[in-house]
């Protein structure tokens, strides 16, 4: 379906898009909707995008027409602690591109005034190719997940998950300097890719016990930090078991079903354990991400296995629904 392209006020901006990724979240949205939503409220999806801008508000100052930006989707009321820390995902009355607020995944969005004047958009470097600087999203909450765990260069990383955001967590480890870094997942294509991406070990925990595999690969069959990218409770629990004293267990993916989980709280009080979870990432954590993809310090062009135009949305999302490949960028003109 063509949609018009968004009229805009003196405070904000409109952006052509020239890049849109499909996110978990957008398929999760697609199937049943989002809290933030009013019922019969209607959303263009889409918050993981880069564009040059089209059209700037007579007001607006920074921004100017050609300009090539991204946008952190998340901003916040501006005055609750959250915000004053910079955390706008944090906020209780957040409003994002493509949950609240129409997203890029269209050939125009438009910027409200809070984003910008909050600093969420961020000028992408010339060198860095649009369908990679739509990953500085996904990988700025990859960054506020690790540094949750407080990850050091020499430690042990077990990674529940080899989607795209467990991809993701396993290039930053190693360039956080990782001793070892080990990926669980029940397919065996994911594990292949990786491997292929500097995994020291790949387990199916479909075809072998996780506990009894770590025996074999890591000192005392144990690991420094798990991070969970994966919705499933099973794993989020023996996750916990298999740290090492002073270990991190990071809940970065939101549990399936009601989020329920059970945990030995004699071994997080005995072993001194932290649990921490993690939800999106701050504007400042986009900046760090697209510095690391300009620099090449994380590279992101594997993560990405489909393109499509966006004039292809329906094929797009139908490639993405049935979780062919990892990440699906569209392509604007």
């Amino acid at each position: 379906m063509d949609l018009p392209v968004p009229a805009i006020g003196p405070d904000e901006a409109l952006l052509r898009v020239r890049s849109a990724a499909i996110c978990g979240t957008d398929i999760k949205i697609l199937h049943h909707g989002h809290r933030k939503l009013a019922p019969d409220q209607r959303i263009v999806l889409g918050h993981e995008f880069a564009g040059t801008i089209a059209k700037v508000g007579v007001r607006v100052h920074g921004l100017t027409v050609g300009m090539r930006v991204g946008l952190a989707p998340n901003w916040g009321c501006g005055r609750c602690q959250a915000c004053i820390r910079g955390m706008d995902n944090l906020c209780p009355d957040f409003s994002a591109f493509g949950i609240n607020v129409d997203g890029a995944h269209a050939g125009y969005v438009r910027i409200p005034a809070e984003p910008i004047a909050r600093g969420n958009w961020i000028e992408i470097p010339e060198g860095v190719p649009w369908d990679e600087a739509a990953l500085a999203e996904p990988l700025a909450c990859v960054l506020n997940g690790q540094r949750s765990v407080r990850l050091a260069p020499g430690e042990r990383v077990l990674i529940y998950g080899a989607g795209p955001m467990g991809i993701l967590h396993l290039l930053l480890a190693r360039a956080s300097g990782a001793a070892c870094v080990i990926v669980v997942d029940p397919d065996a294509r994911r594990l292949k890719k990786a491997s292929e991406l500097g995994a020291d070990a790949v387990i199916n925990n479909r075809r072998k016990s996780v506990g009894r595999s770590l025996q074999k690969i890591c000192r005392e069959g144990r690991v420094d930090v798990a991070i969970i990218a994966a919705p499933v409770r099973e794993v989020a629990e023996e996750a916990l078991g298999l740290l090492s004293p002073l270990g991190r267990l990071c809940l970065f993916a939101g549990l399936s079903g009601n989020g329920g989980a059970t945990f030995d709280a004699n071994a997080v009080h005995y072993r001194n354990l932290t649990i921490t979870g993690v939800t999106g990432g701050s504007a400042a954590d986009y900046r760090v991400a697209l510095n690391l993809i300009a620099a090449r310090r994380v590279d992101v062009r594997p993560v990405i296995s489909h393109r499509f135009a966006l004039n292809r949305m329906a094929a797009a999302y139908d490639n993405a629904v049935k979780g062919k490949g990892l990440k699906t960028i569209l392509m604007g003109s």
